[in-house]
Formats: C-alpha cells, structure tokens, sequence
C-alpha cells in the first residue's frame, strides 16, 4: 500500500468518525424541529397500469421507491436497486451485461446473443428499453421513481415482461418554477482503488407553457481485482506468461452521460414531450474472481476492455380526444458494445480434456512456418443494437364505475453480432477463409419484430368491489441470419465447410460483410433468406379487488406471461418455442390511517410451461431448449413502520420455492423419462430447484432523523440478506461450478443537512462480504476453473449536494 493510499484511507476514516460522533451526541435536540418537516407518510403516484394511481390503491404486487427514497439510499445504478428489491434476483458478468429476474423465474444462461430475450422488461418512461445482450444500466438520478412489478405483466407490458417489469420515471420539466442542484461523492474501496461521481441537474422555464430539464454525471468506479503473475504449459511445448498485463485493481470503470426532456403544454389538454438519453462507458479487466488463485484475484493472460455506448431518442404525446386519455410514446434506441476479452482458458481446458484420451488440443495450432503458437484464443466483440417502439393507446376517465384502456404496439429490434476469436501468429491454412488469425468467427444480424393489441377493462360491482379483466394478443417474427464457425482448414463440418453453396459449388449470396459465406439462413427459391421463427398467442389478466376500509386492500390475480420463441444456430437442434408463465396470485395492502404503519403482501403460485434454458454446448456453442414444466411457490412482504417523529423502519422479504416438475434429460425428451442406455441420462431430476434464485431474500432499513440545533441530520442504515442458490439447473454441472452461498451486506451513513448544502459520510458493505451474486466457466468444459462474481468490498466515501 502507497503512502498516499494510507493518507487517503485515514482522512476518509476521520472524516466518517467525526461525522458519526457529531450525530450521535445530538439526539437532545430534536425537540426544536417540527414533526411535520420531517414525517413522511410514504404516499406514492405509480402509473404501473397506465393510469397514475396511489400504490396502496393499485391490486397488484408492487414496490416503488421516489426521489427521496432513491436519494436517501444513494440509488444509482441497477446494484443499488436490487438490494431494494427482495423478488428481484440476477446474473452478471461485467458492468452493461447483466440478467434480471422476478419471483424466481429463472433457468440460467439467458443474455446471450443468440438466445432467448430476456423473462423481464424494463422501461424508460413510457418507452421499453430491454435489450437482447443485458439490461441496460440507466444512471438514477433526478428520478420520480422507480417501479418493481413483480409477476407476469402480459396485458399491458406483453413480450419480455414475463416475470416482471422495473420502470424508471423520469422527473419532468417543470415550468411554473426554476430549480437546480448538484452533488458530489469521492470513496475509497477496501483492497482497491478510489472513485468517486458528479452530478447535477436544472430545470429551466421557457415561458407559461414550456419547460427544458438537463441531467449529467461522470461516475469513476474504482478497480479491486489484482491480476496476479502466471505460467500456462500446453501438451505441444509452449508455455506463455501474463508478466505484460500484470495489474493491481485492474477492473476500473469510467461512465458519464446525461438526459435532455422538453415539455411543451400545447394547450389545457395537450402536452409533446421529448426527451434524450446518452450514456457512455468503459470498463477493463475482469470482474469475477478465481477463488483457487486468491481473494479477489484472477490470473488472465491478454488485455480486456468494455465499451458501452447507447442513446435514445423518444417521444411521448399526451392529450384528450372527448373525454379519453390519449397518450402515443415511441422510441428509438441505439447502443454499440466493443469488447476485448481473454479467453485462455478455453484452450487450457481443452488441452487437458485431448490429454486424457492421449491427444493433444495445442498442438492443431501453428503459424505458417509451422512452429506450434500460443493456443490461449482472445475474443474481438462488436454488437450493435437499434430498437424501435410505437405504442398508442386509449383510456376512458378514470372516475367512472366502468374504465377501459386499450392500445396497440410494435417493436423491431435488431442486433448485429460479431464475435473474432482470434489466435495471434495462426497459419493462414487453419484460420477462417479470408481472416488470417481468426480460429473461429460468429458473424450475424438478428431481427426481432413484436406486434400486440391489448384491452383492459374495470368494473366497480360496488364501491369496495372492482373486477378487472384485460387480454393482449401479440405476434412475432424473429430471423436470423449470417455465419459462424472455423474455417475449411480446420474443420470439414463446420464453418466454411456448411455454406451453402450452389451446383457448381459457388457461395450462394447474400453474405455479410465481413463473413467468408452463409451457414445460417434458409433456401428459398435458390435464394438465401433469414432462419425464421414466427408465433402468436393470447394473454390474459383476471383480477378482483376489494377494500373493506379507505386504508386497507385485499385482491386476487389469474394472469399469464409470456416470452417469444426462437432459433437455433446449430442445424441439428430445433428452434424454440414460446414460453408461458401462468399466475395465481392472493395479496393485500394495509396502511394506518396517519400513515405510521404499512403492511403488502402477496402469496403467489407460478406455473412455468415448458421454460426456455440455454447452456453451452459441444465447443462452447450455445443451445436453447425448452425443458420441463416447473412451479414456483411463493410469498413476499413489505413492511414500513414508523414509530416515532423521524424515526423509520422497513422490512422487505421474499421466500421462493421454485422446482422443476418433470426430469430434465440430456437430449430432449418431452416425456421426461429420459434413457441412460441410449446415452440420455437425467441431468436434473423432477424436483429440482431452479437456480440463481435464492429460497429467502430480505431487507432492512432503518433511518433516525432528528434536529441538531438549525439543521436536519440523519443516521441510516440498509442490511441484505440472501440465501444459498444454485449455479446452473444441470445438476451435475451446478456441482462442477459450485453454489452460491448465503450472505449478509450492511450499508451506514450519517449525515447533516444544512438547507440548500448536505453532507454524508458512509460505509457499504461495511463487514466486507464477499456475496456472490453469479458464478460460471468460460466454457462448456472448463469445470476446472469457475469464476465467482462478488459484491463490491468495502466502501467508505463521503458525499455533498446542493439544491436550489
């Protein structure tokens, strides 16, 4: 450790202990401030359902945290909202490259490029914004709120809202008023480096009837994994080093961005807003963890970097046409990912896998002099995603005993794939046709195209008793198109080798810019044209409520989700189909008249038909399937009390019990028998849990406001715990990987307020755990060296804001 580290680490400590001894000597004081500056009776505006509605009045499982929640807990990026958020679980590799899931629906290895969309949808606003390679990780701030909706969504969210939907709410531009603000952070993280962000915002009138709201940051994540010096010795004789990439806290992140809205009140019923997103950034190294190597250490053998670039351009129409509500939002959203990656393992596994059967992985690969190469492969990765979304709908006055909503979308998504497996000094003769140095190239273009009409309708049989009853009826189409594989020099199956071709052997077109050929289309006519997989369906949501007192709601929910099918690269595997995610849900809302007491709670049953789960096939190739039916059996609970002026307490919980109902085979077999002597053996038998998912999650919070002579001060605190969860639902694989144990996260702060200036010292995960929020192989056989995804060490930092 530096000097300057020690300097550094020691002025953040004093500074954190001086703030803590300043509050806690202060509590005699809090007699001198109002209890109404600082109470806080928690009512939210949600528009989970198209219409803005109290929360404790919506009949479904919901938790929406506002500005002063998000602000409080220093919400700033999906990490922060998931500690928030017990139903919610997740996969992620690196920053940008992250798979969410809702109530335990979740069979492992979505996010892939070629693969199923994801099970949960995320909105931007009113504009969806879920992408095929990971949820896009919005920067929270100056936000109204967001929503976590947990369960099938398939009425008013349709295709990707399956399990759930989160929703970031933006705050609007405001034109009766001027407003401003900024804030500041610069933290410490234990055994890493130091970070910080900048923040700001301003909200200008333009007169009586418009308004411009601007939003930026620049966020610095400081890196905690060390590469640490190593040698690799192949069967063929070479042996490499990684003495040239050797670096301590090598997983930086850098990320900067902002938002632009415009809100033009055209007249008393008619507003245009809109808005533009951008955000940037990179991050290098890598960010699990080779727990056979050290704390926090990985042993990589070439430069790795990230580069995530996306922006959205969208607009939303509100206004009435009679007495209806009428509201178009539409989208288009662009995001670029560049990507350079290790990839050594690959062939250290492979190489130990030819060695057991006497044969020698390493030795296929030598430059054109012949001399055996470095076999470790490094990925080029370039993926370029544009999405477009046009959704309009009706909705009749929201007073009346009879409401309806209605509307229709469409989407199209594309995504231009590249993925260079590139062996440096490769023979011409091995690498694929045309890309000297290339082993092995996937070279494609994936269109995804969504078409819905949807219709709710409510009834008020009496003034405690509403029956709701909506339908969505979709369409999709998705294609998929171009090249993977090694070239004809290195394999007489695969790759260059599987093109089509016409009679006189000539590539048949079109090909892809950059591709040798085309191994991934359909003939048609003597014509390529795009593998199709096309489908509909019908959704549905039957819900009745009742509220027995003004505060109190107890409601019943029969819904379904859905998730569209899909293709399959490799010709001897079948596209897959959709997917169906039936509910059965009981749930309730309580709150005290004063607002000091709230209790929601839901008990729920899943049926998963026929789930979508993808693994890593033979060389590392990814396959989708449809597995067996499963069920998941749950409750989940959110508690806020608050039994004293300024004192606040909150307790949010989930408990899944999600399994598979019939025997997942090795070939697919929809019976579930599954027959070892024809080499089908069972790899995960009827009852299995499904994985990532931990059985409990829970959260608490707790905040003491209180006075400390003119000024406000707080202490706070945020404690997480998850359960054990299991890898991958292959059992024998989840063993090779290893499970992810439970663990226990705590978060302190203490602040003061002083009017338009604020400061607060804080620790997160102040015990320093090491949770595991993912583990995986880089290969479909490298059980030999699984990586672990912790949570963030231990950080310690102080923040300052200023509001107008």
């Amino acid at each position: 450790m530096t000097n300057g580290s020690r300097n550094t680490r020691r002025s953040m400590g004093r500074t954190l202990a001086a703030i803590l001894a300043a509050t806690a000597l202060t509590p005699s004081f809090a007699q001198s401030t109002p209890a109404e500056e600082i109470a806080d009776n928690g009512d939210i505006v949600v528009t989970a359902t198209k219409r803005a509605e109290n929360l404790q009045d919506v009949p479904q499982s919901i938790q929406a945290f506002g500005t002063q929640t998000l602000e409080r807990y220093n919400v700033s990026s999906f990490a922060d909202v998931q500690k928030l958020v017990p139903s919610m679980s997740f996969q992620t590799s690196q920053p940008g490259s992250t798979t969410v899931y809702f109530r335990g629906v979740a069979s492992g290895g979505d996010g892939n490029h070629s693969g199923s969309l994801p099970s949960v949808g995320v909105y931007l606003d009113e504009q969806p914004i879920t992408t095929i390679g990971g949820t896009l990780d919005i920067h929270v701030y100056d936000m109204a709120r967001i929503e976590a909706l947990s369960g099938p969504q398939g009425t008013l969210y349709g295709a990707s809202s399956q399990a759930g939907t989160i929703r970031y709410i933006t705050n609007k531009p405001d034109s009766s008023a001027f407003d401003a603000g900024a804030d500041f952070e610069v933290n410490r993280v234990r055994k890493g480096g130091t970070g910080g962000k900048f923040e700001g915002f301003v909200n200008q009138p333009l007169g009586d009837n418009a308004a411009i709201r601007l939003v930026g940051f620049y966020r610095k994540d400081a890196g905690y994994i060390d590469n640490v010096p190593a040698t690799r010795s192949f069967t063929s004789g070479v042996t490499i080093n990684n003495n040239s990439t050797v670096e301590k806290d090598y997983n930086d992140i850098e990320s900067y961005g902002g938002r632009a809205a415009l809100q033009l009140d055209l007249d008393d019923n008619w507003t245009v807003t809109p808005t533009f997103l951008y955000q940037r950034q990179k991050s290098t190294g890598f960010f699990g963890t080779d727990q056979q190597v050290g704390d926090l250490q990985v042993q990589h053998f070439g430069d790795e970097y990230r580069k995530d670039e996306f922006w959205q351009a969208a607009l939303t129409v509100q206004g009435k046409i009679a007495d209806f509500d009428l509201t178009y939002a539409g989208a288009y959203l662009d995001r670029d990912i560049d990507q350079f990656s290790d990839y050594t393992d690959y062939a250290v596994a492979y190489d130990i896998l030819y060695a057991q059967t006497g044969g020698s992985f390493s030795s296929y690969f030598t430059n054109n002099a012949g001399a055996f190469v470095d076999p470790g492969q490094h990925i080029l990765g370039a993926d370029r995603y544009k999405k477009m979304s046009h959704e309009l709908r009706l909705a009749s006055p929201s007073d009346k005993p009879f409401r309806v909503i209605g509307g229709l979308f469409y989407q199209r998504q594309t995504h231009g794939i590249l993925q260079d497996y590139k062996i440096f000094d490769l023979a011409d003769a091995t690498s694929v046709n045309g890309r000297p140095g290339t082993i092995w190239l996937t070279q494609q273009k994936r269109i995804d195209k969504d078409y819905a009409a949807f219709g709710e309708a409510s009834y008020d049989i009496t003034s405690q008793l509403t029956l709701t009853g909506g339908l969505r009826v979709f369409k999709y189409d998705n294609s998929l198109f171009g090249f993977f594989g090694f070239g004809d020099g290195f394999s007489s199956r695969t790759g260059v080798a599987a093109c089509y071709t016409d009679a006189n052997g000539a590539f048949l077109g079109p090909i892809r810019e950059g591709s040798p050929c085309t191994n991934l289309a359909e003939v048609v006519n003597g014509k390529l044209v795009p593998k199709r997989a096309k489908g509909n369906g019908v959704t549905h949501r039957l819900n009745l409520s009742w509220k027995p007192t003004d505060n109190s709601l107890i409601y019943a929910t029969w819904s379904r989700g859905f998730r569209p099918g899909g293709l399959n690269r490799r010709a001897t595997v079948d596209n897959y189909d959709s997917d169906y995610l039936t509910n059965y849900e009981i749930g309730w809302k309580y709150t005290t008249s004063d607002g000091s007491f709230r209790f929601n709670g839901a008990i729920f049953m899943e049926d998963w038909k026929k789930f979508q789960y993808s693994f890593l096939g033979a060389n590392s190739f990814t396959e989708i399937h449809n597995g067996p039916d499963a069920r998941i059996k749950g409750i989940e609970i959110d508690v806020a009390l608050r039994p004293a002026r300024g004192l606040t307490f909150g307790i949010a919980g989930t408990y899944v019990d999600a399994k598979t109902r019939k025997n997942l085979c090795a070939i697919d077999d929809p019976t579930g028998v599954c027959d070892p002597t024809a080499g089908n053996s069972i790899v995960s038998p009827r009852g299995t849990r499904l994985p990532v998912t931990p059985k409990y999650k829970l959260n608490l919070t707790g905040r003491y406001d209180f006075a400390m002579g003119d000024y406000k001060a707080h202490l706070q605190g945020v404690m997480v715990y998850a359960d054990d969860a299991t890898s991958d639902l292959r059992v024998p694989f989840a063993v090779g990987i290893g499970r992810l144990p439970s663990y226990v996260t705590a978060d302190f702060a203490a602040g003061i307020d002083f009017g338009q200036f604020n400061a607060e010292a804080f620790i997160t995960n102040a015990f320093d755990s090491r949770g595991q929020l993912s583990r995986n192989i880089p290969c479909g056989q490298c059980l030999i060296r699984p990586y672990a995804f912790v949570t963030k060490p231990q950080t310690i930092g102080l923040r300052m804001g200023w509001k107008y």
